[in-house]
């Protein structure tokens, strides 16, 4: 059973950055793409950005120049650089694979952008 671990949220002023880190327990991981989703309250869970294993980057439009998406598969981890963020942004980050989510929800990162 893979675990997933994410990191890297807080409360950050419009404009700022953050970087979450998920990391994965397990092995196979550099197999499959990579995906961080995010929910934000009354709203349904959206895949934002994924990886494949090839390296392949796709976004969603609503953060496609200002959040990068990045893997290290010798450490099990994805990454997620958010520049630039917008009070929308605000959400509970998770990550699992992409487009079908495979693995068991970790326990997310709060990512909270306001002034």
């Amino acid at each position: 059973q893979v675990q997933l671990v994410e990191s890297g949220g807080g409360l950050v002023q419009p404009g700022g950055s953050l970087r979450l880190s998920c990391a994965a327990s397990g092995s196979m991981f550099s197999i499959y793409t990579m995906g961080w989703y995010r929910q934000a309250p009354g709203k349904q869970r959206e895949l934002v950005a994924r990886i494949t294993s090839g390296g392949t980057k796709i976004y969603v439009d609503s953060v496609k120049g200002r959040f990068t998406i990045s893997r290290d598969n010798a450490k099990n981890t994805v990454y997620l650089q958010m520049n630039s963020l917008k009070p929308e942004d605000t959400a509970l980050y998770y990550c699992n694979t992409a487009l079908v989510a495979l693995w068991a929800w970790g326990q997310g990162t709060q990512v909270t952008v306001s002034s």
